[in-house]
């Protein structure tokens, strides 16, 4: 395993494209109701990014070995899609949940975050799925500081999620990332305490738990990308950009319109 370690011009240049990753987030929020489709979320996100904030929309003929161009510059993921979802006619309707993941290339750095957004009123059921996943992040990230390992990382976000009645997506991982997309170490939801890679200051990566109400087994869609829910049972993920400091971690991925980490939850000690 290779992992980079940024300096301090690299860390700037990915706060930066950390911070433009969520403002997109911010910006497609209030069109996210019902009767928008996701391909026209995907345009409006599109247009943001290269016109206004003269961003590269990242995942826009990303292709890893063994998949197809991705033919997009988002992905949306909606209820029972668990992550990689193309925008297209996709017609969404109130109570639908939704997940928007962005990515952005500016300067030559990745900036990557998601966030769950609802069509107008969600189920408890949906509501609750989506909350206990954004919980799952933050724990996951409360771990995050020299010396600690990635598998305390995966701990706090199984032991949670998991004991919340949900079940934690194994195929897909959070992720290295810089000037490449995708850099090692891969980032597991799950996991023993104490085990894996421990972390050093100027290591930088995501942390995107994904979260199924039923069981965790998935299956692929015949567009090569699209995951879902073998059971069809709903899905959620929650994404943000950390960065080991010599004192613990910073956010990357903040705008003023990010959701803050949830008053009542307990921090790690």
């Amino acid at each position: 395993m290779s992992i980079a370690i940024k300096n301090e011009a690299e860390v700037a240049a990915m706060r930066l494209a950390g911070r433009l990753a969520s403002e997109v987030l911010d910006f497609i929020g209030p069109y996210v109701k019902h009767g928008v489709t996701t391909g026209e979320l995907d345009t409006l996100c599109h247009q943001y990014m290269v016109e206004v904030q003269q961003t590269i929309p990242a995942p826009l003929n990303y292709a890893p070995p063994g998949y197809r161009p991705y033919p997009k510059s988002i992905c949306t993921s909606v209820n029972h899609q668990i992550c990689h979802g193309i925008p297209g006619e996709k017609v969404l309707k109130n109570g639908d949940v939704l997940n928007i993941d962005i990515t952005v290339i500016k300067d030559g750095f990745h900036g990557d975050t998601s966030r769950m957004f609802f069509v107008g009123e969600p189920s408890i059921a949906a509501r609750r799925l989506c909350e206990v996943t954004f919980e799952s992040m933050w724990l996951g990230i409360d771990q995050v500081k020299p010396g600690a390992t990635l598998g305390d990382i995966g701990h706090a976000i199984q032991r949670h999620a998991e004991g919340m009645g949900f079940s934690i997506v194994r195929e897909f991982c959070g992720h290295g990332i810089g000037r490449r997309f995708h850099e090692d170490p891969q980032i597991l939801h799950y996991g023993r305490p104490d085990t894996g890679e421990r972390l050093t200051p100027g290591m930088i990566f995501t942390i995107e738990p994904m979260v199924n109400a039923g069981r965790r087994e998935i299956r692929e869609m015949s567009d090569g990308w699209t995951i879902v829910t073998r059971d069809h049972s709903l899905s959620a993920q929650w994404e943000h950009t950390v960065l080991v400091t010599d004192t613990g971690h910073e956010i990357l991925t903040v705008s003023t319109g990010c959701p803050e980490r949830p008053a009542l939850l307990p921090k790690a000690a």
